[in-house]
């Protein structure tokens, strides 16, 4: 067995490199990203007229150095393959990228550091040495010599669509070159918000990891003793009533009866908040002030998150409760004056709640990730709030942090699955 859990733990990394993999390239080539979205801001800024030109092939609204810049910012100076390693950390990141073109005819060209009054002077041959300033002052720099073929093929990759130049000139490249990446646990930085990616999600953790708890809690503390006493009373109207209620609440999508509820409990009738996760006024509240009014905002967005998991595990656990109950080994225990109380608690159940214990670590993601429809719908400012307006606001660096460590949740919750069921069926074997 500890073979097999060694297996999976290192099934994944491979797993995550292949999800992330794909998720980026579908990303990379997806329309309105971050750099299309500054070029547009960059024509509307020079007017109207500039951003027709630029439609119609003119490079005018912006020019090439400036387009240059941003798509160095944003990764979209180099191939896909290379910026996914680069966001991985695989690669080096360039950063304080300093260019200059060779003129004409001349084999030299000087560079300014930034922030300094040191000069470089680059040669042709690749040689870059110190014109002006501290005789160090390269120390902590890397440098190159492009060729116009290099130089061509970058300008192709940021000016799809436009009328290629007819030559290009060699370009010497001064900049800082450092690993950060997913490997070194840097999730980036939001394009939208210039906010570090991990600390726009630790924000929002204990918001969703609030919600993922007390479902569930709630969810298993209702369901099984239910599921139970809907086995055991089967086919009366106790089991017949809840069944009805259960399946009718398993039809109705969360976000949808949160729709319903917002509408009818929380703007007709005022009796709960329609948004938020406290109110405006919460920090100024005493201590059980603040626990009535976090229960207050809590009532309808827990009812939503409850609501599709309830008939699920419910007729689960009656299910194989009732399969069980009629299995031989049960009808031998109880022939040989096993009371119906043990037979049902002590051998029944057992083998009943092995399903269960199939699905529980998949709620591991729940508990940090939350419901996006749900928190739009209540305005709660969760994790699952976070993934769904990065998707909308094309804030990829966002997207990739959320959904990788989603995923990776996701991944140990199905281990974790795993281990409870061998732990409640010594039967199980992994090899």
């Amino acid at each position: 067995m500890r073979d097999y859990f060694i297996r999976r733990l290192l099934l994944v990394p491979v797993t995550l490199f292949g999800l992330t993999l794909a998720v980026f390239l579908i990303t990379r080539f997806a329309p309105g990203g971050p750099y299309e979205n500054a070029l547009k801001a960059g024509m509307l800024g020079q007017g109207g007229e500039a951003a027709r030109g630029s439609k119609e092939g003119s490079s005018g609204a912006i020019d090439d150095e400036a387009k240059e810049a941003l798509a160095s910012y944003y990764g979209y100076d180099q191939s896909a393959i290379r910026a996914y390693f680069v966001w991985l950390g695989a690669l080096p990141r360039e950063s304080n990228k300093v260019q200059e073109n060779f003129p004409e005819g001349e084999d030299t060209v000087e560079l300014s550091i930034p922030g300094t009054t040191s000069v470089i002077e680059a040669s042709r041959s690749g040689e870059f040495q110190v014109k002006e300033g501290a005789a160090d002052a390269l120390e902590g720099w890397s440098y190159r010599i492009e060729t116009p073929e290099e130089v061509a093929e970058r300008w192709r990759r940021i000016n799809k669509g436009l009328e290629e130049p007819e030559s290009f000139a060699s370009r010497a490249v001064l900049f800082r070159s450092s690993f950060s990446g997913l490997l070194q646990g840097n999730l980036g930085v939001s394009t939208r918000y210039n906010e570090p990616v991990w600390d726009m999600m630790v924000s929002r953790f204990p918001i969703s990891i609030y919600y993922g708890v007390i479902t569930m809690i709630l969810t298993y503390a209702i369901c099984i003793p239910l599921g139970v006493l809907k086995a055991i009373r089967h086919r009366t109207t106790l089991d017949t009533v809840s069944s009805i209620l259960v399946f009718i609440g398993y039809a109705i999508p969360g976000y949808v009866l949160g729709a319903i509820l917002v509408v009818y409990l929380g703007s007709r009738l005022g009796w709960f908040p329609i948004m938020g996760f406290v109110s405006p006024e919460f920090p100024t509240l005493s201590f059980w002030g603040k626990v009535r009014d976090l229960a207050h905002h809590s009532v309808l967005p827990l009812i939503c998150y409850m609501i599709s998991a309830f008939a699920l595990l419910t007729m689960l656990m009656k299910n194989n409760l009732m399969d069980n109950l009629a299995a031989d080994y049960v009808r031998t225990a109880a022939a040989k004056g096993l009371s119906w109380k043990n037979a049902v608690f002590r051998h029944a159940f057992r083998n009943s709640i092995i399903p269960i214990a199939t699905t529980f670590g998949q709620n591991i993601t729940l508990l940090v990730s939350g419901s996006i429809l749900i928190e739009k719908i209540f305005d709660i400012d969760g994790f699952g709030l976070l993934s769904y307006n990065a998707v909308l606001e094309r804030d990829y660096i966002v997207v990739m942090g959320t959904l990788t460590f989603a995923a990776f949740l996701m991944l140990i919750g199905n281990i974790i699955s795993d281990v409870l069921v061998a732990l409640v069926d010594p039967r199980v074997s992994f090899r």
